[in-house]
């Protein structure tokens, strides 16, 4: 039985997620906080196993409680959040502070998709519960980039999957970035808004040149494309060339954009040329894509269980055989930079 403290100031959200969480025979809502102060002490008493947590709260804001509750206690925390272009920046904050995933907010009209939010929210809130949680350090890791003096084959490409705790990991794979290493085509699950303030982040934070995809996008060495919110990114050659290419085709594996969409792109325009990494994540996609790229000559890589914060979609990849090699977060740059020098 997974225990839940539901922290939010309005009543309204405070019953529905009560509402939908009670729906699901293990999960079990202990308390409901109207603000951190009231919820610090429920912490203490109830014990919870997962908390949910409002960003904008009277008496001190969600970011703030989460920042001591990493420090003090780290706990699994799913973000209550409004997906918006201004709500985006925080959330993305809060999940660099530790934060395992977020969630909209129900909206006014959830009563009509209410069964399909509930059983959102029931899987964020179980995946959080089995979550490797970390404690929050104060003094975050800068770009850490050296200009590197190694010579990277120009007809190399790097492809990245990730989900759950994805944000975090692809945020440490690209600070080690080189400014002349190969183009990086990434897959992150995320909501269509939320990419584009997750690619400003990224190319504010490395060395590299970081943005999100548009349709057309030429691949090339320091940039790193991230896949839009609601859309699959593949790459297509034109004229030696490789490309962005962006469609919103049915999802695949319940999501779009979707790593094996990417993977399997990469299947059909370079696979001897493709060096791919499949990070955190709950679920399963990308592992076919994966095995895929392996089985026509790629090399790839799946990160390891102990540094993961889900191992879902790394594992199923390591049980059908997919990763040549498996590897702790801090060590999948240079593992894949390793593969990219020229022979």
């Amino acid at each position: 039985m997974v225990k839940v403290l539901v922290i939010d100031d309005s009543p309204l959200i405070r019953r529905v997620l009560t509402e939908v969480l009670h729906q699901a025979d293990d999960i079990q809502v202990v308390g409901c906080a109207e603000d951190p102060y009231q919820a610090r002490e429920m912490i203490k008493q109830l014990n919870p196993d997962v908390l949910t947590l409002d960003i904008e709260m009277p008496k001190m804001d969600g970011i703030s409680f989460l920042k001591n509750l990493m420090r003090l206690r780290p706990m699994p925390v799913v973000m209550i959040s409004t997906l918006t272009q201004k709500g985006s920046p925080m959330t993305l904050e809060a999940l660099e502070l530790g934060a395992v995933d977020f969630i909209a907010k129900p909206t006014v009209n959830v009563s009509a998709q209410l069964s399909q939010y509930a059983k959102l929210v029931q899987q964020k809130v179980r995946t959080a519960a089995a979550a490797r949680i970390r404690p929050f350090r104060l003094s975050h890791v800068q770009s850490i980039a050296t200009s590197s003096n190694a010579q990277f084959s120009i007809n190399k490409v790097l492809a990245i999957g990730a989900s759950t705790g994805g944000t975090e990991a692809i945020k440490e794979l690209l600070i080690r970035m080189p400014e002349n290493c190969p183009p990086i085509v990434i897959t992150q699950h995320i909501p269509p808004v939320f990419s584009s303030s997750f690619a400003l982040r990224m190319d504010r934070t490395c060395t590299i040149n970081v943005k999100e995809a548009q349709q057309g996008d030429k691949l090339k060495a320091g940039w790193a494309f991230i896949a839009p919110g609601g859309q699959h990114l593949s790459v297509i050659q034109q004229g030696g060339s490789l490309y962005c290419q962006l469609d919103e085709s049915e999802p695949v594996n319940r999501h779009r954009p979707a790593v094996d969409v990417l993977f399997n792109s990469l299947v059909k325009v370079c696979p001897k040329n493709t060096i791919a990494a499949l990070l955190t994540g709950m679920g399963n996609d990308g592992a076919q894509g994966l095995l895929a790229l392996k089985q026509h000559g790629a090399y790839t890589v799946a990160q390891d269980e102990l540094s993961s914060v889900v191992w879902g979609m790394p594992k199923a990849a390591v049980e059908l055989g997919a990763a040549l090699a498996v590897v702790s977060l801090d060590k999948v740059t240079q593992h894949l930079l390793n593969q990219a020098m020229k022979k």
